[in-house]
């Protein structure tokens, strides 16, 4: 090991050594692009102390960025005695680099190392929680927050079997039938429903074998929601220490989005009263199975005295919001957004007297836990004290429900204007009442990127095939708080696209902002432009859409698509693939989640219709507070934000048809706008060069 930050001889010796072995091998010529990729990370990565190691690359489409950024990062991670973290936003991609790219470059570069791959604990199954899902007494003793329908009994049994049978490894994103999201929760948990090595299935848990390697690897491989998440604890809670890992995230498009995800609050104000209920009773019940011992019993009767006044302040803030102007976003849900994120002076006081009391209320509860978890560990000694595993998870999940209801009252009740922010009440209808959801979620999360991330990490390189909008880096670096700190390098695509694509634009009738008659025109094309091709991938801007052209099309064509939601994504894709290797048609049908993390070369499409150029949805709260923020500093927000965004998503819409070198095909775009307005000329030339027909 060596002991400098610098790129020595040695060191840059062994990278190229790697590199022109695994090009050898594989028969490969070396790219320029990669090659470009290659010495910008391992200038970044092995800058002297005081220096921000920290890079944005754009990679285009063929550069092959993954086996770039691990020939450049593994030795150096290892001379420097630092463990790399590749992180993604998808399943697929995180997929891809365990089961094909590390083997192959573990096989071909004569570089040693050891990988392996990370997941959150709630990707996988709990046996235990399954087991009590299955078993009647279980059900009837136990405080299981949405009870066990007759479909979700049966999920649970398949899953018990193919476990069982080792058909099934217990990780979600393996089980091809798709499963409901509260189906999955009943039978997963987090760390405060765990007992770990106590659990009398842990030598069988799924997520302690994907673990067990996890300290020793030289590589681990997670994805974004997991890195972030253990930033929130301070890193070096799941992953290893940030100081001492270099993280590479890819698809850092996402980091952004993710990052205002990961630190949103939401709390549902009904909910949380009938929740209040359950709390009681499930504390009452498990005081009566363990014999109330004396050291429940005093938080017991502390949630019992809080409940009162909890409920009444919730009550209140319940009559304050009922009289909101709300406005109809669809038939079942209505929206109030508070301008520029500010919560009235009356608002913020009864939701600084419920998170009072609802911080009080959480702390009994965690005490409560902390109580079983030392019965569970041997520490106090209990009449019936095998209950107490069982409760645990439980009674974790009210900790956690307290502490994220404590939260967002807090913030509404603080109502920061350091830190901008929005805040929103949507009104949710249902056939026998409404329920409040009430959301604060941060505009700018560069700032809370830079406590926990930038400023804390060895280093750190962001890469994706779309990290600039209409040629620049400007939003993404603004978004992360990334402005001053970054080196930002675009490298392109190799692809000769004028040659292998076109992007044909037809003159359609009818503009996209007349949704009756733009879906009445693509009902009418789209059987013409599918027969082109015995494949395609066609793209709707929303769910609305497209399930209404598909529902009018001919039977004989619908038979023949593989839309989303239909199963899941992977099963869907499966049948697709299967389909084109029997010579048979078939054209998968999605929405923008559709537009990446699918890879379709040669066959599998040949042609990509995008229905509509994808705009943010002009009703999104999130999307209104940050325009309000842009344009209250004198900016214009549809060209900062707006537009910028439409440009990235289309450019991943389009870079779903070209996947190598020998690829080739067409992309059908049924949006008039970007001919007929003045920006899209920008869309346009932020494209590929593709040879146009318009």
């Amino acid at each position: 090991m060596t002991s400098t930050n610098s790129l020595d001889d040695a060191l840059k010796e062994r990278i190229q050594t790697a590199y022109r072995t695994w090009l050898e091998s594989r028969g490969f010529r070396s790219r320029r692009g990669q090659r470009e990729m290659i010495a910008t990370i391992a200038r970044v990565l092995t800058r002297g102390a005081g220096e921000r190691r920290i890079a944005a690359i754009e990679a285009g489409t063929g550069t092959g960025k993954t086996a770039a950024y691990c020939l450049a990062a593994i030795p150096i991670a290892q001379a420097l005695d630092k463990r790399l973290v590749v992180a993604t936003a998808t399943v697929a991609l995180q997929e891809q680099i365990v089961l094909r790219d590390l083997p192959d470059l573990a096989a071909r570069t004569g570089l040693e190392f050891s990988y392996t791959l990370a997941k959150g604990r709630q990707r996988y199954v709990c046996l235990k929680r399954l087991d009590d899902q299955l078993r009647a007494d279980a059900q009837d003793a136990l405080p299981m927050f949405e009870a066990s329908s007759d479909d979700a009994r049966m999920t649970y049994q398949q899953m018990l079997h193919a476990f069982a049978r080792g058909e099934w490894d217990g990780d979600v994103d393996g089980w091809a039938a798709g499963v409901d999201e509260a189906h999955w929760r009943g039978v997963t948990t987090d760390h405060r429903g765990c007992t770990n090595q106590r659990c009398g299935f842990f030598r069988q848990c799924p997520f302690f074998k994907a673990r067990a390697s996890l300290d020793k690897a030289d590589v681990v491989v997670a994805n974004l929601d997991l890195v972030l998440a253990d930033l929130s604890l301070g890193g070096g809670a799941v992953l290893s220490d940030p100081a001492d890992t270099i993280y590479l995230l890819d698809e850092a498009h996402h980091l952004p989005e993710k990052t205002q995800q990961h630190f949103t609050f939401r709390l549902r104000l009904r909910a949380t009263l009938q929740w209040l209920e359950q709390v009681n009773a499930h504390v009452g019940t498990l005081a009566q199975r363990v014999g109330r011992p004396a050291e429940l019993m005093v938080p017991i009767q502390a949630i019992a005295a809080l409940t009162e006044p909890l409920g009444g302040a919730l009550r209140e803030l319940i009559a304050l919001v009922a009289r909101l102007e709300f406005t109809a976003r669809d038939d079942d849900r209505q929206l109030f957004r508070f301008a520029n994120g500010m919560v009235p002076g009356e608002f913020a006081e009864l939701a600084a007297a419920a998170a009072h009391e609802m911080d009080r209320l959480g702390a009994q509860v965690d005490s409560i836990h902390d109580v079983l978890q030392s019965v569970v560990d041997g520490e106090r000694s209990w009449e019936n004290a095998h209950e107490a595993e069982d409760w645990l998870g439980p009674i974790g999940a009210h900790v956690n429900r307290a502490l994220g209801a404590a939260a967002l009252l807090a913030d509404y009740a603080d109502r920061k204007t350091d830190e901008p922010r929005a805040r929103w009440i949507t009104r949710v209808l249902f056939d026998n009442g409404d329920d409040f959801d009430v959301v604060s979620a941060p505009l700018q999360p560069g700032s809370l990127l830079e406590t926990a991330l930038w400023s804390q990490a060895y280093a750190v390189v962001c890469t994706s095939a779309t990290l600039t909008a209409l040629g620049r880096f400007d939003r993404f670096l603004e978004r992360t708080g990334l402005v001053e700190h970054a080196l930002a390098q675009r490298i392109p695509s190799p692809f000769d696209y004028p040659r292998i694509a076109t992007l044909e634009v037809p003159a359609m009738a009818a503009d996209p902002r007349d949704a009756t008659a733009h879906t009445d025109e693509v009902v009418r094309r789209l059987p013409e432009l599918l027969a082109l091709e015995r494949s395609a991938l066609v793209l709707f801007a929303s769910w609305r859409q497209l399930n209404d052209v598909v529902r009018r099309l001919p039977a004989a064509l619908t038979e023949q698509l593989k839309v989303q939601g239909n199963g899941s994504k992977q099963a869907l894709l499966a049948a697709h693939r299967e389909a084109i290797d029997a010579g048979r048609h078939s054209y998968v049908v999605g929405v923008a989640s559709f537009s990446e993390g699918v890879d379709l070369p040669d066959d599998y499409c040949r042609h990509v219709i995008i229905v509509k150029l994808p705009f943010a949805v002009p009703d999104d709260p999130l999307d209104q507070a940050m325009a309000e923020w842009i344009e209250a500093q004198g900016r214009n927000a549809f060209y900062e934000i707006s537009l910028p965004d439409a440009a990235m998503r289309l450019a991943q819409a389009c870079g779903r048809l070209i996947r190598h070198e020998g690829d080739h095909g067409r992309i059908t775009l049924l949006d008039r706008r970007i001919v007929t307005q003045r920006y899209g000329a920008r869309l346009l030339d932020a494209l590929p060069p593709f040879r146009r027909i318009t």
